[in-house]
């Protein structure tokens, strides 16, 4: 089955990323009830069904699959006192990517990476407790959340557009490329409505862009 196979190979079960991280699960539920370890981003319930000589057997197994990334943000954790200091900690990374990315020439004029930068990271750190950007970058973590949504805010404002000039073309694709290489490939249920879709394959299919 293909989302089984997606997710086997694309992120850790719960028991996997606890055997890793080396964390008990006492710990890591108590992450969770501070609100600073993120949901799972996938939740499968699997129906088993087994016939044997003894008869039918029938049990729902549920597995909860991690972002990788995550058994990094695990052992921060585990160095931290609170709450507080994670989300400094998300906030600081999450800036210093933007930074670094400026300085590279990625640039957006928009608010919410510029004077709404406080109440945007406050969101893309609600949206990262709830395990959105397990699911949607590939390691989860601050950095590949800030290449991913500064990539969208500089696509967006090329997407609508008939043409390109060369330097327009050249800013373009190296926005595409960015998100390429932040966001995950998706499960395959859901690829044809992803921002990967939309954002990359169609992009570069409308204005003949370089992969």
């Amino acid at each position: 089955m293909e989302l089984i196979k997606y997710l086997n190979e694309n992120f850790y079960t719960k028991q996997q990323l606890l055997d890793v991280a080396k964390v008990t699960k006492s710990e890591f539920d108590d992450f969770v009830k501070q609100g600073v370890m993120p949901c799972c981003s996938y939740n499968l319930k699997v129906d088993v069904l087994s016939d044997s000589f003894f008869g039918e057997h029938k049990e729902v197994k549920s597995i909860e699959y991690f972002a990788k990334g995550y058994t990094s943000w695990l052992g921060l954790l585990q160095a931290l006192g609170n709450k507080k200091e994670a989300y400094s900690i998300f906030s600081t990374r999450y800036k210093t990517q933007l930074d670094h990315l400026g300085e590279k020439g990625f640039i957006s004029n928009d608010p919410k990476v510029n004077s709404a930068i406080g109440s945007h990271i406050e969101t893309e750190w609600e949206h990262f407790i709830k395990g959105v950007y397990g699911l949607c970058t590939k390691s989860g973590l601050p950095e590949d959340i800030a290449s991913k949504e500064l990539a969208i805010l500089i696509i967006d404002g090329f997407i609508n557009r008939e043409s390109l000039n060369s330097s327009e073309e050249t800013e373009l694709t190296n926005a595409v490329n960015l998100l390429d290489l932040s966001s995950s490939l998706f499960a395959p249920h859901e690829r044809k409505r992803s921002s990967r879709h939309r954002l990359i394959d169609e992009v570069r299919r409308k204005f003949k862009l370089l992969g």
